[in-house]
């Protein structure tokens, strides 16, 4: 059975709960879902993964420290995470709080590693997006983004 992890990095616990929902968007798709906070982890696990959905509130416009640290641990197998399937996500305190350039930063270091980014045409386009605690809408982005991960890891790995 094909694995994605969701990882994330959580100070409120709002990240977390979108992080939550993406996890059971994938289980629901019958993909394995790893629910991790970035400090349950080290960089050399994204190797055992078809898919890595990354998530983190957005700090200065940009990803947190503990979620850029793991991305910058990941050189030491730059390549090996060529063809796996990567998304992103991000909650923050406002709106125009820097949520799409923390996303984008994000997928920016998935991108360098050679994985197949999964956007969405029709919501949240880079990832999913929450101001504050997730709502209703940003929960189903959730819910959404794990469907289509879990797809698309099914159509590439299975």
């Amino acid at each position: 059975m094909s694995r994605v992890l969701v990882l994330y990095y959580s100070r409120t616990g709002n990240t977390k709960k979108m992080a939550a929902s993406i996890a059971e968007g994938i289980k629901s798709e019958r993909v394995e879902a790893d629910l991790k906070d970035v400090k349950e982890i080290g960089a050399r696990e994204f190797l055992k993964y078809e898919g890595i959905v990354a998530g983190s509130p957005t700090y200065y416009g940009t990803m947190a420290a503990e979620i850029k640290k793991i991305f910058d641990d990941s050189v030491d197998f730059h390549g090996s995470l060529d063809g796996k399937v990567g998304a992103a996500f991000s909650s923050s305190a406002n709106v125009a709080g820097g949520n799409e350039t923390t996303v984008l930063d994000i997928l920016n270091a998935m991108l360098i590693h050679g994985m197949v980014i999964q956007g969405d045409p029709k919501g949240d386009h880079y990832g999913p997006v929450a101001i504050g605690a997730p709502d209703n809408r940003s929960s189903a982005e959730c819910m959404r983004l794990g469907v289509r991960v879990a797809k698309l890891v099914k159509k590439l790995f299975s």
